[in-house]
């Protein structure tokens, strides 16, 4: 969903200071849980646990996922295969 160019990116606060609180390399897990934040430049190389109902699902940044949500990267349905013809 894209958002007006006049408010500008949803960017969660307090998740961007628990951020630049980290070192660069720091391999320890931010826990979130707003999915509708959007990941921004100062993101990249941490790793977040993403709520999806659940647990918190590890989701590595890399640069590909600048302007993504966080909520992309952490499924909240978990697919069940069909019936089908089973293997005999």
């Amino acid at each position: 969903m894209s958002r007006s160019l006049k408010k500008g990116p949803a960017i969660d606060e307090r998740l961007l200071a628990k951020v630049a609180k980290l070192k660069v390399g720091d391999k320890t897990a931010v826990k979130t849980w707003s999915r509708w934040a959007v990941i921004t430049p100062a993101m990249v190389g941490f790793t977040f646990g993403v709520h999806n109902g659940k647990q918190h699902v590890p989701v590595s940044v890399v640069e590909n996922m600048v302007g993504h949500r966080l909520g992309e990267f952490s499924q909240t349905r978990k697919f069940v295969r069909h019936a089908g013809n089973s293997a005999k």
